[in-house]
């Protein structure tokens, strides 16, 4: 018999209920007993639904109450010494310290929030664990044990879910004195051995251990280390599941198959050549788990298709076949049957997380019992959905089509070179040395998201929400002002989202009500989905720009989001493309920007947050990918006169590898989050000399600690040891849409002060 199991359930709810919970615990209005009985009834929810769609074996360790990186940091007992109390085990607190940091008037004196960064190529984030060469681990989490033994109790057969030991190790970041992060292998896998000791008392007898740094281009010496750690751990009384995702695994496939575990788990979405090639690699003893069902899109499986490859997989194997998603389902929205106001054929083409478990167990039905009227039922459901898929007249424009074709290499280049912009900016915009902004959003206050809620509602007209945005316009711009900041914004008080408020501007954008997945912490999307060509009927912000820049005599900045970010932070299509799906988004944004332009705006900002976020995980793949990324955002920057200074925002992330690809999408003014490695990212400016000029952020916006101006003066000076003063710009690290308006003027107040005491230090340098 086939076995249909799922690596991973969405965590949040569909209500993002999580979310919600844990805010009102932060913000002191539930207790953590009701947190936690709201974490009790999600995993019951969850397991269930699992269980209900026909999934065999159930995930258990997928909640986390912020990030699943973070859980194992805990229960390692990887505390860092600013969150720790001596001698005691960490608390909900501490997770929650680690997370977000500890503001000033707290018992651990202002300690700053561990790193964050993204987890593989995906927009979910996770906390970077924090490793010295002194470090020793201990089991001092109970989360794991704790959700075996409730998901038990409810009758479920379950499947507890864990980061490998490598892959944990792989992701944490040296601090203090440089070491070998595989030094600590020898000591970690004890609590490994432990863990596993443990969940075999609870009687669990299947374990996935996620390792998808397989999928990477691993040193010799990390290779060598996975055939080490599992020879020690083969003795451990589970059956092991070594899951990959996100890649195929290529010159690792060897290592992999080799591996003493009961069993691998491959990605045959992202990687289908691996299959067949893996089953003469296999053991005969071994279990293989075929991730079949995307599990980082929305669109409903081709189960025809995917059945072909099951069946042979299925003759091969037998009962050592298990049927899966690609990934965990973390990625994907909660459930589609909520989605009422969709148009039938839209929704028809859709699948979320509960209806991906229920491909996933259909397909393992219909190699147990193909004849069955479900099995037969799903799959001509699946003929007509791909028929009208490929046949719609919604999809494909031919106007778009057109224009594509007409765009030369000329359309992706500014009249002048940088030197020779920025002559004509600097003049034109009259700033000082250092000069302020911030990268856009300011705070979405409670009035701001009621007001918007009512417009959607019809409860509030055209007209009044009008009104209540330019009022909210005009208090961000007097505010900005007053704080004494340099270049303005008008503080994206209209918008829910930087991706879905073009998104419902542009037509080939589908949307849905419930359709959120975390990105990190409490922090939810809903990202739009490309379903066809995209087009841009008319201007989506200038309208509100021009009305902000009314509002003053200071420079203000027209902010939009980029092309690649669109699509990344977007279901994209899976029958064109990623380039393709780019260039019309950057051709519909460019017509955005000269709108702008005409419109009198002298600072136009296209964020490209998720430029590094897009780049394959394997190396070779890498220039491809930053070819067509780069071309995009100059196709959508290079419709301007010289005069007009282009502005790109990137969040977090490592960036130092991929410094000359940034350099050629020739942002005149490049921001960047920087705070949270006390400029660490910008050791590429060491060895690179960017050309361009650079805002690199002096506070960290994702945690509500305000920094003294001292502080970010540091980091400024840190800078201007790599970077010409004369090209430094100082910033945030990020938007402020999540922050409060007081710890909003109190940070900026102090950014100000920062940047008045470096012009003072640097006057006479320049």
């Amino acid at each position: 018999m086939a076995v249909a199991h799922n690596l991973g359930f969405p965590r949040i709810g569909g209500d993002r209920e999580l979310k919600k919970a844990v805010e009102a615990y932060w913000k002191g209005d539930i207790t953590e007993d009701n947190l936690r009985q709201v974490g009790r009834e999600l995993r019951a929810k969850h397991w269930q639904l699992q269980k209900d769609a026909g999934i065999d074996l159930v995930p258990v360790g997928d909640f986390a109450w912020y990030d699943q990186v973070l859980t194992h940091s805990l229960t390692f007992g990887v505390v860092p010494e600013r969150f720790a109390t001596a001698g005691e085990k960490p608390t909900l607190d501490t997770l929650f310290a680690m997370a977000r940091g500890v503001v000033e008037s707290s018992c651990c004196g202002g300690a700053h929030a561990q790193e964050m960064t993204k987890w593989f190529d995906t927009n979910y984030h996770y906390l970077v664990p924090e490793l010295t060469a002194d470090l020793e681990f201990a089991l001092s989490w109970e989360q794991l044990f704790e959700e075996v033994d409730e998901a038990l109790a409810l009758g479920h057969k379950v499947k507890p879910v864990v980061i490998g030991p490598l892959t944990w190790l792989w992701l944490g970041k040296v601090k203090g004195e440089e070491f070998n992060k595989l030094d600590l292998l020898e000591k970690l896998l004890p609590i490994y051995g432990q863990i596993f000791q443990r969940l075999a008392a609870q009687g669990v007898e299947w374990v996935q251990i996620d390792e998808p740094i397989l999928g990477l281009d691993l040193p010799q010496d990390w290779k060598n280390a996975f055939e080490r750690a599992y020879n020690l751990l083969q003795a451990e009384p589970v059956k092991k599941l070594i899951a990959t995702y996100f890649s195929g695994l290529e010159d690792n496939l060897g290592l992999a198959a080799g591996l003493p575990v009961d069993g691998l788990h491959l990605d045959l979405v992202r990687a289908p050549e691996q299959y067949p090639t893996i089953l003469d690699r296999l053991p005969a003893y071994k279990i293989l788990s075929l991730g079949v069902v995307n599990g980082r899109n929305v669109w409903r499986c081709d189960l025809e298709k995917v059945l072909a490859t099951l069946k042979h997989a299925h003759e091969r194997l037998g009962d050592r076949l298990w049927v899966a998603p690609s990934c965990s389902l973390l990625h994907s929205p909660v459930d589609l049957a909520r989605e009422e106001q969709l148009d039938e054929e839209l929704q028809s083409w859709l699948a979320f997380a509960v209806q991906k478990t229920e491909e996933v167990a259909i397909l393992a039905q219909a190699l147990n019992n193909p004849d069955c009227a479900r099995v037969q039922a799903a799959l001509a459901q699946s003929r007509t959905v791909q028929e009208s898929r490929a046949n719609s007249p919604r999809i494909h424009k031919p106007q778009v089509q057109a224009r594509l074709a007409a765009v030369t290499a000329a359309d992706s280049q500014r009249t002048s070179v940088f030197a020779e912009r920025i002559k004509l900016q600097r003049e034109r915009l009259d700033l000082p040395l250092f000069p302020t902004t911030t990268i856009g959003s300011f705070p979405q206050t409670q009035d701001i998201r009621a007001a918007r809620l009512a417009f959607r509602q019809g409860k509030l007209n055209q007209a009044d929400y009008q009104k209540a945005m330019q009022a909210e316009i005009q208090h961000a711009v007097k505010v900005q002002e007053e704080l004494g900041l340099d270049v303005l914004v008008h503080g994206e008080a209209e918008r829910n989202d930087m991706v879905e408020y073009f998104a419902e501007q542009l037509d080939g954008y589908l949307f849905t009500r419930f359709g959120w997945v975390q990105s990190y912490g409490t922090r939810c999307v809903k990202p739009a989905v490309i379903y066809g060509d995209i087009t841009r009927p008319q201007a989506m912000t200038v309208e509100w720009i021009a009305y902000a820049q009314q509002q003053t005599d200071k420079v203000l900045k027209g902010m939009l989001t980029g092309p690649v970010t669109m699509l990344m932070w977007s279901f994209p299509r899976e029958d064109l493309s990623r380039e393709q799906q780019a260039r019309q988004l950057a051709l519909a944004i460019r017509d955005e920007v000269v709108d702008l332009e005409a419109a009198g705006i002298k600072i136009i900002q296209i964020d490209e947050a998720a430029f590094r976020e897009g780049l394959p995980l394997r190396r070779a793949e890498w220039q491809a990918y930053l070819d067509w990324a780069t071309e995009s955002f100059r196709l959508t920057a290079s419709g301007v006169r010289d005069e007009t200074q282009i502005h790109t925002h990137m969040c977090y992330s490592e960036f130092n590898d991929v410094i000359d690809s940034i350099a050629a999408m020739d942002a005149d003014v490049i921001t960047i989050e920087t705070s949270r490695s006390q400029m660490e990212l910008l050791d590429a400016f060491e060895t690179f000399h960017y050309p361009n000029d650079i805002g690199p952020g002096v506070y960290d916006i994702h945690s509500p600690r305000v920094p003294d101006s001292e502080e970010m003066a540091n980091l400024l000076r840190k800078a201007a040891k790599r970077i010409a003063v004369e090209q430094l710009w100082v910033n945030p690290d990020c938007g402020l849409k999540t922050r409060g308006w007081p710890e909003t003027k109190a940070a900026l107040e102090h950014m100000v002060a920062a940047a008045k005491q470096l012009r003072k230090e640097y006057a006479k340098a320049v």
